[in-house]
């Protein structure tokens, strides 16, 4: 990861060191888990470039980290969503989802979650400390987005068999839909002492203006 790279460089040039530093990686670190239950001490085992370079950039900056007397923590982060981050256009745009025989375990956070988990993190965490920045219910990909589309007044993706995907969608989309975890987060409870506003995505979206949210996207 040759922005981390750079960043520590022009970190180290500075007169005086941050005494903490919190970064926000992926929990693609781990791969597919053929959708197990995992904690922060798995073993990464990144499978796509965007997740090897998030990795890279982990190990990096720990060691960094430990050069210079900075306490480094960790935020695996799943994926991130807010009223402006909602897959609204691909639900417009009737995009399949897996069926549920296929399906992957998916993990998600609120944006506003996330940044109360890095404030905490800065103040509370152990250094050398990785945290899932995950909220409590993992779910199948395929029931996330239909839990929207019921929130917002939109169709349900049309599901689709494991083969159908891989002859018909994009190699991006379909490296979502080879990996499969849950994630455990005990760690930002116990040892950050963080309370989530949305414990998970039915938290938020049972409060979802859809006016709103199309209002919020970008097309």
């Amino acid at each position: 990861d040759m922005r981390t790279r750079r960043l520590l460089s022009i970190l180290g040039k500075g007169r005086i060191l941050p005494r903490r530093l919190v970064y926000i990686s992926t929990s693609g670190a781990y791969g597919d888990c053929a959708g197990r239950p995992i904690d922060e001490t798995r073993t990464p085992a990144p499978q796509n470039a965007r997740a090897l370079r998030r990795v890279d950039a982990e190990q990096q900056i720990r060691c960094w980290g430990r050069r210079n007397g900075v306490a480094i923590s960790i935020l695996r982060a799943p994926g991130i969503y807010a009223a402006e981050r909602l897959p609204v256009e691909r639900l417009q745009r009737r995009i399949p989802a897996l069926c549920t025989e296929d399906d992957v375990y998916t993990n998600h956070i609120h944006a506003d979650d996330l940044a109360q988990i890095t404030v905490y993190a800065l103040f509370r965490a152990c250094g050398g400390r990785i945290y899932h920045a995950s909220d409590d219910h993992p779910m199948l990909m395929g029931e996330y987005f239909t839990r929207v589309a019921t929130a917002l007044n939109l169709p349900a993706p049309p599901r689709i068999t494991r083969v159908e995907a891989e002859a018909t969608l994009s190699a991006s989309r379909l490296s979502f839909m080879r990996e499969s975890r849950q994630l455990l987060n005990d760690r930002i409870k116990i040892e950050l002492r963080v309370h989530l506003l949305y414990t998970d995505v039915d938290a938020f979206l049972k409060h979802a203006n859809p006016s709103a949210v199309y209002g919020s996207v970008k097309f």
